[in-house]
C-alpha cells in the first residue's frame, strides 16, 4: 500500500477479505486445483486500482476436464457464468447439510436443469403465503415448526438450537 514492498507472495487464503489497491498482476500456480468460483475470487484481487493488472494461470498435467475450466475462465469475467459451470462441474450438494458438491438431496429436480421450473414454484409459493396472510385465520408458528421438525427431523437437528 505504501509501495515499500514489490511483491507479496501469499496461499490462497487471501481470496477473501485483502484489498491491495495497487497490485496489478497475480500468478496462481497450480491453477487446475482450483474450482472456477475460487479462481474467480483470487482474480478479484488485483485491478482495484487505475492500473491495468493481469492475472496469469500456470498448470502442469494433461488434464483435459482442468484444461477446459481454464479456458472458460480465461474467456469471461463473469462471475455467475463461472460459479454456474462450477456447479455443474462439481454437483449440487445437499440443502439440507454440510456436503457442498456431489450428488443433490433432490430427487427429482436439479437446480441447472429446472431453474424456470423451481422459479415458478417459488413464485406460486410466495403468491400463495402472500393470500394466506390476508385470510383471518393463520396456522400458529409452532405448528410450523413442529410439522418441519418431524419431517425434517434428521437433517435439521439445528432447530432445536435455534
Amino acid at each position: 500500500v505504501a509501495r515499500e514492498v514489490d511483491v507479496l507472495v501469499s496461499t490462497s487464503v487471501i481470496e477473501v477479505g485483502v484489498d491491495v489497491a495497487n497490485a496489478t498482476v497475480m500468478v496462481i500456480m497450480g491453477a487446475r486445483r482450483f474450482g472456477l468460483s475460487q479462481l474467480h475470487q483470487l482474480r478479484g484481487r488485483v485491478g482495484r486500482g487505475d492500473a491495468e493488472s493481469y492475472c496469469f494461470l500456470l498448470s502442469e498435467g494433461d488434464d483435459e476436464p482442468a484444461r477446459e475450466r481454464l479456458a472458460l475462465f480465461a474467456r469471461t469475467p463473469d462471475g455467475f457464468e463461472l460459479a454456474e459451470a462450477d456447479l455443474l462441474a462439481r454437483g449440487e450438494g445437499q440443502l439440507f447439510g454440510e456436503r457442498q458438491s456431489g450428488l443433490s438431496d433432490l430427487q427429482v429436480a436439479s437446480l441447472l436443469r429446472d431453474r424456470r421450473l423451481l422459479e415458478d414454484a417459488r413464485r406460486e409459493a410466495e403468491r400463495l403465503m402472500d393470500r394466506a396472510a390476508g385470510a383471518e385465520a393463520s396456522v400458529p408458528a409452532r405448528f410450523v415448526v413442529e410439522a418441519a421438525r418431524e419431517r425434517f427431523a434428521r437433517k435439521i437437528d439445528w432447530m432445536d438450537r435455534a
